[in-house]
C-alpha cells in the first residue's frame, strides 16, 4: 500500500551507536481546527487527512447533531466547519470540561456519557476466532505505520470479519472519530451490527466513544483502564483487550463472544 504524501515527512536521523546520518520516515502531526458555524470550537493534533470525517466524528462523540463537514468558506488551512443544528456552545464547553477532566470523579463521567450514550442492547454474537483475527487484520491496512511506525489505528469491521473502514492518527482519538465519521456519512449509525478494532489500548475515552456510536463489540491490542471497563459495563459494550496471538480476555458482556 502507498503512503498518502501527506500523513509522512521525511526528517535526519543519526543511528547510534555508529553516528550514521540518514534520512526516515516520520508521521506529519499538524493542527485542525474544527468549527461549528464559522464559530471555532476545538483543536486537535491530527494526522492530515479526513479532516471531515474526524470533524464529524468528534460532534457526534461529543453529543453534537452534526449535518455536514467541508472547508470553510475562507480557505482557512487546516480548518473544518461543520453544520449542526440547534448548537449550544456552553453545553459543549461543559462536554469539554467533563471528558478532559476525566469528570472530576469516575461517577461523574459515567454520568455525563449516560446522557449521551443510550445503553447498547444490541444482540450482537460472534466467534472468538474472528475476534482474535482483527488486530492483525487491521494492521495489513496502516501503511502509514508500516512506514514511520508511529501510527494508530481503527477498523470498522462488520459481523463476518469484513473490513468496511480503517483510519491512521497519531492520535488513537483522532483514527477513532474518523472512522465514526465514516460511518456517520455512509449511514450505517448506529453501529449495532458492527465490531470496532483498536490498535493501542483500551481508554474510557474511546469506549465513550463506541458508546456513543451505539457499537456492542471494542476490541483493542492493549490493555484497558479501569474507568473504560466500567463504563463499558455501565453501557453494555463487550471489551474485547489483549486480543493478540490467538488469545482474547473479555472484560464485560462476555455473552456477546462465542466459543
Amino acid at each position: 500500500m502507498d503512503v498518502p504524501p501527506y500523513a509522512a515527512a521525511e526528517v535526519e536521523v543519526v543511528r547510534l551507536p555508529g553516528g550514521a546520518t540518514e534520512r526516515d520516515r516520520v508521521a506529519v502531526e499538524e493542527p485542525l481546527e474544527i468549527r461549528i458555524g464559522g464559530t471555532p470550537v476545538a483543536v486537535t493534533m491530527r494526522t492530515p487527512g479526513h479532516d471531515e470525517e474526524l470533524a464529524l466524528g468528534f460532534c457526534l462523540s461529543e453529543g453534537l447533531r452534526p449535518e455536514s463537514a467541508r472547508v470553510p468558506d475562507d480557505l482557512a488551512a487546516n480548518t473544518i466547519d461543520v453544520d449542526a443544528g440547534g448548537f449550544d456552545a456552553a453545553r459543549l464547553q461543559r462536554s469539554f470540561y467533563t471528558s478532559s477532566s476525566c469528570g472530576v470523579c469516575g461517577k461523574g463521567a459515567l454520568e455525563a456519557v449516560a446522557v449521551e450514550a443510550p445503553h447498547v442492547d444490541s444482540q450482537l454474537r460472534v466467534p472468538v476466532g474472528l475476534i482474535a483475527s482483527l488486530p492483525d487484520r487491521l494492521r495489513e491496512e496502516q501503511a502509514t505505520f508500516a512506514a514511520t511506525g508511529g501510527l494508530h489505528a481503527t477498523g470498522l469491521f462488520a459481523a463476518d470479519g469484513t473490513l468496511l473502514c480503517s483510519r491512521e492518527d497519531v492520535g488513537r482519538h483522532n483514527a477513532f472519530d474518523k472512522v465514526v465519521g465514516r460511518a456517520f456519512l455512509d449511514g450505517l449509525l448506529p453501529l449495532a451490527e458492527h465490531v470496532l478494532c483498536v490498535s493501542g489500548r483500551l481508554s474510557f475515552e474511546l469506549v465513550q466513544k463506541a458508546a456513543v456510536a451505539g457499537c456492542p463489540i471494542l476490541v483493542a491490542v492493549g490493555a484497558p483502564s479501569s474507568l473504560a471497563v466500567e463504563l463499558a459495563g455501565d453501557r453494555g459494550v463487550t471489551l474485547c483487550g489483549f486480543v493478540r496471538g490467538g488469545s482474547v480476555n473479555v472484560y464485560t458482556e462476555p455473552w456477546r463472544i462465542l466459543p
